[in-house]
């Protein structure tokens, strides 16, 4: 029979995509009788978010596993007769209380903690202004519209850091598992082998009116915060933690170790390693915790003997000690209620709970702001970084004239060309904006409309080669006067 084993992970990489804008739509109003009704292009449609919630049913990140890729979806371009694009929907992730966002340089973007708390993980891209809401009184009648905006792409870590209160430390076969087992209604998998834990365990205690939580760390050994083992992988799991209990085997058989030598070993792992969390998030560095030491198996008269021993040095340490038995259940009480009392001294630390509210930080896109720079990399050209030209270069549709000659108006209104002016640069000169490189050629004084054309062509464009209605009717009338009065062609009659 197929054993299914379940797994954990706390750790994982994924690839977030929120959903493009939709474009905008060029229409003009037509009817019997009145066939240019003025614009009614309607506006594209914003892409979707992709978010990440707290969900108190998810506690583990699999998912994200099996799963690392999740886009959300587009939003629709916009139609004629005034019609908007309808939104991309939202792409919602849940994710377990207690995860860390993090960019792939280890920065942290965000700390989810509390069931629903949201963080938008990748912003759906605006959608285009159809040529409705472009019209002005220079443009009456705009033949375009501009692009939607891609949403954003975006390769994000995310940590498992539990919220627990207590955190057991201890090398492997210790007695943390069977701690937990007999301190709460957890029943992790216990065995007279090492790294029997593969993942953190948590439990619930209770103790007169205080309930607190408890984690294990599985696996610590020296030069876990060096990678070795399995401690680096689940050390995080203890950032938040209250206290920090050293859970010791006195009755362990193996050569060269003892119950000092082993508190010294995880005290400088403890000290190696760095949280990830800054203070204002509960990541506070690990030696600043409050320390117990608990001597296990004092069922075993060896063992007995062996904390009598220690007992004194540990003590001058200025840790509280406690000598229990999990196969007897000697010492869990006081033990138990001590973790409570230090649970108790911390939170009444903590500052008073705040209710719950959304914080809107909008992005200031509309930021006039940018900057005009030779080209590293190539000789009499110019770079120009900001948010708003950037943002203008990805709404243009380069195949209009018209709309070219829009994104040069915007431009120059907003100081650009008089910025390249000052860099030196000179009509033909090569600048790049975004992912677009064209040569300048300056179009008017910043603030005035350019000369307009006819509907989706600028003067200022050269190379246009629409045939306009004039064009058309001319060769329509060469036409016409090549046919003799039978309607045969001239050069027929041959």
């Amino acid at each position: 029979m197929e054993a299914f084993v379940s797994r954990f992970v706390d750790r994982v990489t994924i690839h977030v995509a929120a959903g493009d804008g939709g474009h905008g739509c060029a229409s003009v109003h037509r009817e019997k009788f009145k066939p240019l009704g003025g614009p009614d292009g309607g506006n594209g449609g914003k892409g979707g978010d992709v978010q990440l919630v707290v969900d108190p049913n998810v506690h583990t990140l699999l998912d994200f596993h099996y799963r690392p890729n999740a886009s959300a979806s587009n939003g629709k371009p916009g139609k004629g007769g005034m019609r908007n694009g309808a939104q991309g929907e939202d792409l919602v992730l849940p994710v377990p209380d207690g995860t860390v966002v993090l960019s792939p340089d280890g920065e942290v973007l965000a700390d989810l903690v509390g069931v629903g708390t949201t963080f938008v993980a990748a912003a759906g891209g605006r959608g285009g202004l159809g040529n409705a809401a472009l019209a002005s009184k220079a443009r009456k009648a705009p033949g375009f519209a501009l692009l939607g905006e891609p949403g954003e792409q975006l390769e994000l870590v995310l940590e498992l850091k539990s919220v627990a209160d207590v955190g057991l430390v201890g090398f492997p076969s210790a007695g943390k598992s069977s701690l937990i087992s007999v301190l709460s209604a957890a029943r992790p998998k216990i065995a007279d082998y090492p790294f029997t834990t593969l993942v953190p365990n948590l439990g619930v205690v209770t103790a007169g009116e205080t309930v607190f939580t408890v984690a294990d760390v599985p696996g610590l050994i020296p030069g876990a915060s060096e990678g070795r083992g399995l401690g680096l992988d689940f050390l995080r799991h203890i950032e938040r933690c209250a206290v920090l209990v050293h859970v010791v085997d006195c009755a362990t058989l193996e050569p060269g170790r003892d119950p000092l030598s082993d508190v010294d070993a995880l005290e400088h792992e403890l000290a190696q390693y760095t949280p990830a969390l800054k203070a204002e998030q509960g990541g506070v560095d690990l030696a600043e915790r409050p320390r117990m030491v608990v001597l296990n198996k004092m069922d075993v008269p060896e063992a007995r003997e062996l904390a009598e021993l220690v007992r004194a040095d540990v003590e001058a340490r200025g840790w509280p000690v406690f000598e229990v038995s999990t196969a007897s259940r000697d010492g869990l009480r006081e033990l138990s209620f001590a973790m409570a009392a230090e649970v108790e001294r911390y939170r009444a630390q903590l500052p008073p709970p705040e209710p719950a509210r959304v914080v809107v930080r909008p992005t200031a896109v509309d930021d006039g702001g940018f900057t005009v720079e030779p080209d590293p990399e190539v000789e009499d050209a110019y770079v120009v970084r900001g948010e708003k030209p950037e943002r203008w270069v990805r709404q243009t549709d380069f195949n209009n004239s018209e709309a070219v000659g829009f994104l040069a108006d915007r431009l120059a209104k907003l100081g650009v060309e008089d910025a390249l002016a000052k860099q030196g640069a000179e009509p033909g000169s090569q600048v790049t904006i975004g992912s677009m490189t064209f040569d300048w050629e300056p179009s008017t004084p910043a603030g005035v409309a350019g000369v307009l054309g006819r509907r989706g062509t600028d003067l200022r464009i050269e190379h246009d080669d629409r045939v306009s209605a004039s064009e058309r009717k001319a060769a329509k009338k060469a036409r016409r006067s090549s046919l003799d009065e039978s309607g045969r062609f001239l050069e027929d009659q041959d």
